[in-house]
């Protein structure tokens, strides 16, 4: 016996489902990107060559990630010590920048997409 769905029933169902796979994704990601922190962090810790500019784009926009370890009182470590000095720090800074960029950007226009909308239905 087949048990027929209706298309609104569906639709229901997938918008109750869809903040929790999105909550679900973003912490994925985040943990992705946290762990490449810590990597990236041992790995240029362990190189005797000096960090440069692309290590400094990297940590630059890896660094927000760093603030929950920071809070919670461990000594993350955000910035290269060994390094090629105004390269790294210009890196550093593209990275910065870059990774509030995209966060802004995207923030900014989720939120005028939400404005316009509703902005539409007369709320």
């Amino acid at each position: 016996m087949m048990v027929r769905i209706s298309p609104a029933v569906m639709e229901k169902q997938t918008r109750k489902f869809t903040p929790v796979l999105k909550t679900a994704l973003g912490v994925m990601v985040v943990m992705l990107l946290v762990s490449t922190l810590h990597r990236l962090t041992d790995r240029v810790a362990d190189d005797p060559q000096p960090a440069g500019f692309w290590h400094g784009v990297a940590h630059g926009a890896l660094m927000p990630l760093a603030m929950p370890g920071l809070a919670l009182g461990h000594d993350v470590e955000i910035y290269a010590t060994n390094n090629t000095g105004r390269t790294y720090k210009l890196g550093y800074t593209v990275g910065v920048n870059g990774c509030g960029a995209l966060f802004f950007g995207v923030c900014f226009r989720r939120w005028s997409r939400w404005k316009n909308k509703r902005h539409e239905t007369g709320k």
